[in-house]
């Protein structure tokens, strides 16, 4: 196998750690990869420090930016948790039919 950046690395190990073939389980793998790929690519930082130097700003607004993309992929993780194992059934079958 390809030699992976510690990056990708772990958001597969993230996948393996959860994948069996039950689709409550594949949703857990599925949002236990998405949460490292977040992890990986939006870390959980402080806010940066506010200054009135413009610098500071675009600082502040561009890590504003970056937190609102980590929560809404983590709310998309946390959605696929929540799923129950009846509504993921009719969800499958709905795909499978289009």
């Amino acid at each position: 196998m390809t030699e992976l950046s510690p990056a990708a690395q772990a958001v597969y190990d993230a996948f393996c750690c959860e994948a069996r073939s039950e689709p409550h389980h594949q949703r857990e793998a599925i949002a236990a990869a998405l949460r490292a790929a977040v992890n990986q690519v939006v870390p959980d930082q402080q806010e940066p420090a506010s200054s009135p130097h413009m610098g500071n700003f675009i600082t502040n607004a561009h890590w504003r930016q970056c937190q609102a993309i980590r929560t809404q992929l983590l709310s998309i993780a946390t959605e696929l948790e929540s799923i129950d194992e009846e509504d993921a059934l009719v969800i499958t079958a709905e795909f499978k039919a289009q």
